[in-house]
Parts: C-alpha cells; sequence; structure tokens
C-alpha cells in the first residue's frame, strides 16, 4: 500500500512538472505561439522518426493546415532568454553539476543562397574528397548524470555566427549558464558558497583551447575540464630568484613533457579507482602548470603573454570496454577552476561527455532537427528550441509513458531506459496533464483563399 502510494506521489509530481513545462514553453514563443507548440506535440507524436516536415501536417497532434506549419519557422518568435531560463528551471534536481560543452553542424551544403553558411568540420559528410561540409555550427550544453543510460538535459542551444571566435561564443555561453545556476531555486538550496558540490563542472573535448578557457573563465564559479594532446609541453613555477640576479626574472621552470615520462616529477595527487567498463583506473594529477605563450594570436595585444596555470591529469585504465584492436590510449585532460580538482569526478565525467553524442545522434535521427530544408538560420533557431523542447519533454514524461518496443525487444528498465527509437506513446496522455492552446483555426474562409464552386443539383429521384 506504502509503495502504491509513493509511485502515486511519484506520478503526480511529474505529472505537475510536465504540465509547468508545457505552460511555460507556450509562453516562451511570442509570436506564432499556437502553431508552434502543436508542432512540438506532432514531433514528439509521431509514431517513427522524423523524416518529412510537410507530413507533420498530416498528423492528428496538429490541428492546423500546412500553411500553418511553415509559418510557424518564418513569422514565429521565441524568446531566447526565457526558454534558457525555462529549461534550468526545469532541470533534474538529482544530477550532478556536470555540463558536456560541444558543437554540432547543420549541413547545408546545396543551399547556396541561405545566408550566414560556414565550413565546419564533419567525420560523416565529406565534400570534394574533404570531411567539409558548408551550413550552421550549433554548439549545445548539457546536463550529465552518472546513470547507465545515455539521457542528458540540454541547457542551451546557441548557433555561432560565421567570423565569431569560438572561444568568445563559449565563454559567453558558459557564463550565462553559470549565473542562471546560482540565481535558480535548485542550485540556491545548495547555498551560494563556493563549496565543491556547488560549483559546476563543464567537460569539453580536444577542439577547444583549454588556455583560453582557463584565461577567461578565470573569476567565474566553475571548473573548466578539456582533453589535450598527448604531447603537449608545460612547464612550473620558477624558483625564486636569488639576491643580487642579473637580468630579467625568469618566468618558466622546469619542463613537463606529456611525451616524456623522464620529465615528469612526482604527481601532487593520486587515485586508484575500479570501473566495470575500464576496470582499474589510475589517475594521477601535477598542479600548478602553466604552458609557454607566445605573444600572437589571441595574446597578441597583451604586453606579455600571462601565465595561465591549471591542473594536469593523466588517467591510465586497464582496458577498453569491449574487445577491440584499437591501441589503448592514455588521457590527459586540463583541469582548472576554483579550490581543490576532485580527480574522480573529473576522470568520470569526461567520460560521460559522450553522451552528448548519442544526444545529436537522437535529436537528428529520430526528432529530424537536421532534417528541414530552412532558408535562414532563424528560422534553424526556432527549429533547435523546438527540438530541445521537445527532446525535455520526453526526459520529463520518462515516469508516465513507457516506450514502445517492438516485439523482437527486450523491454528495458524503468530506471535504465534509453531516449526511444521515436515519441510513439506521448500521445497517449491524457489532455488534461498538459497544457494545449485553445486557439483554433478561424471558421470564416481566408479572403484570398478559392473560392469552392457550388454544388451541382441532386439528380431527382425517380418515382
Amino acid at each position: 500500500m506504502a509503495m502504491q502510494k509513493s509511485r502515486s506521489d511519484e506520478t503526480r509530481c511529474a505529472i505537475t512538472t510536465l504540465t509547468g513545462f508545457r505552460t511555460g514553453l507556450h509562453q516562451c514563443w511570442t509570436s506564432w505561439p499556437d502553431a508552434a507548440f502543436e508542432l512540438t506535440d506532432t514531433v514528439l507524436c509521431m509514431p517513427s522518426p522524423v523524416a518529412s516536415v510537410p507530413a507533420l501536417s498530416l498528423e492528428p497532434a496538429f490541428r492546423r493546415s500546412h500553411g500553418s506549419l511553415y509559418k510557424a519557422l518564418a513569422r514565429g518568435e521565441v524568446d531566447d532568454e526565457a526558454m534558457r531560463e525555462l529549461l534550468v528551471e526545469h532541470r533534474p534536481s538529482g544530477w550532478p553539476l556536470v555540463f558536456a560543452v560541444d558543437a554540432s553542424t547543420w549541413p547545408r551544403c546545396d543551399a547556396e543562397t541561405s545566408p550566414q553558411r560556414g565550413y565546419y568540420y564533419s567525420a560523416s559528410k565529406h565534400s570534394a574528397g574533404q570531411p567539409i561540409v558548408a551550413g550552421w555550427s550549433y554548439q549545445w550544453i548539457t546536463q550529465l548524470d552518472w546513470a547507465a543510460d545515455s539521457w542528458t538535459a540540454p541547457m542551451d542551444a546557441r548557433r555561432i555566427p560565421v567570423g565569431n571566435d569560438t572561444t568568445t561564443v563559449t565563454v559567453a555561453q558558459v557564463s550565462d549558464l553559470t549565473r542562471r545556476l546560482h540565481h535558480s531555486r535548485i542550485h540556491a538550496q545548495l547555498g551560494r558558497d563556493h563549496t565543491a558540490a556547488a560549483i559546476p563542472i563543464f567537460v569539453f573535448d580536444a577542439g577547444y583551447d583549454p588556455i583560453a578557457l582557463t584565461h577567461e573563465l578565470g573569476d567565474l564559479a566553475a571548473t573548466i575540464v578539456v582533453r589535450i594532446r598527448d604531447d603537449r609541453v608545460f612547464y612550473t613555477d620558477p624558483a625564486p630568484t636569488e639576491p643580487g640576479t642579473i637580468g630579467r626574472p625568469r618566468r618558466h621552470g622546469h619542463r613537463f613533457s606529456c611525451a616524456n615520462r623522464s620529465t615528469w616529477p612526482a604527481p601532487d595527487t593520486e587515485l586508484h579507482a575500479q570501473d566495470r567498463r575500464y576496470g582499474t583506473v589510475h589517475v594521477q594529477a601535477w598542479s600548478g602548470l602553466h604552458p609557454k605563450l607566445a605573444g600572437r594570436g589571441r595574446w597578441t595585444h597583451h604586453d606579455a603573454p600571462p601565465i595561465v596555470t591549471g591542473t594536469v591529469i593523466r588517467i591510465d585504465v586497464e582496458h577498453l570496454p569491449k574487445p577491440t584492436t584499437r591501441t589503448k590510449k592514455t588521457l590527459w585532460l586540463w583541469a582548472a577552476g576554483p579550490g581543490p580538482i576532485d580527480l574522480d569526478t573529473c576522470w568520470r565525467a569526461y567520460l560521460r561527455r559522450f553522451d552528448i553524442e548519442h544526444t545529436f545522434r537522437f535529436c537528428k535521427n529520430t526528432l529530424g532537427w537536421t532534417t528541414p530544408r530552412l532558408c535562414t538560420p532563424d528560422q534553424a533557431d526556432r527549429w533547435t528550441w523546438l527540438i530541445a523542447a521537445a527532446y525535455t519533454q520526453l526526459r520529463l514524461a520518462r515516469p508516465l509513458v513507457a516506450d514502445q518496443r517492438l516485439p523482437w525487444k527486450n523491454p528495458p528498465s524503468q530506471a535504465n531506459s534509453p531516449p526511444p527509437v521515436s515519441g510513439a506513446g506521448f500521445d497517449d496522455l491524457p489532455q488534461h496533464w498538459a497544457h494545449r492552446p485553445t486557439h483554433q483555426n478561424p471558421a470564416k474562409q481566408a479572403p484570398d483563399a478559392p473560392k469552392e464552386a457550388a454544388a451541382a443539383p441532386e439528380p431527382a429521384t425517380p418515382p
């Protein structure tokens, strides 16, 4: 009896949370909100992956004509700041403050008239024999979990304009999210002091500049973890200058080469951990290291290149998760932030960073993120927010909607269920559980609509 009451309370709480999110989502659309809201529901209720945007107008969840579908994307307006606040407000409170940051490209190779296209790396598509595609680049920030599944919680999605510096955009995006976390109700429960539990951790792949991010985010109450190459060279702080020494004081001390073990001093911190997939994990960390920067690029306008210090982390695992012929490589990370660095959290957070790759694949292949052939980047921004909201609703509806598995597939456990192959089952939610717009298309015919021909009189019935 107590277990049934607990499940009932959990279901009621999930319904309240989902209803609150959908109500806030409708308010985020400042223009054409009803059509955009129903378009989001239609993406969720598709029984199969979204392969055609016009075909969405044929679904029962979309109660308007196909013209409203295009107008919602072309003329609709969404409050970006309100959308970000909504995502942060409904983030999973039980998950750790660990966030993955990565960019994904919306390819628009043949759209030569579409503005603000750039050229970006693509591992799956090639152009003229090179792994480069033309399109729009979107950078997402998603919250990660330690559970054995690939669910994430999108917190922000921002398009990187052509010509803008990626590091500058990343710094602004991370800073904005950190401020929202500090001012949100959920983060306020952790306290506003800089304790280890309240400091968010942002994890980056090797494509980001760890030194520039550390320098620009030095005053932010956040920890960054960035993968670095295994041939990087760092230096310790120089020894104190002896009295009477002539010349400029030294800026760099002992040389530390990641590729040369003989240059490694004794690690400042060391950790041995057991992992189900990787076996014994050996983690070593050297703090207070800095690279030797040159007066070019980002540091051109500095009188002298700054000394940016951080912690270099070396991770060696016993074996890879699956038998493979690939050579086991040592992982090197750069970590920087206020307070001491938690080694166990850092190496586990980076391995969970790959969950954002599954989020990209699910949003593209199932929800149809890059399916529409939109003309302008503004339309792509609206569709991106729509997909992020749809994915969030799937996560919030996990306790309410069961994944409709195929007959030959084993049903997963509710606790570790992966994202479904489609949104089938979401339309089974009772309508009073979540807000839906009450506005309908007017019964009056539009003035520019073609007039229907008068119906022919029915033939007389023979006696």
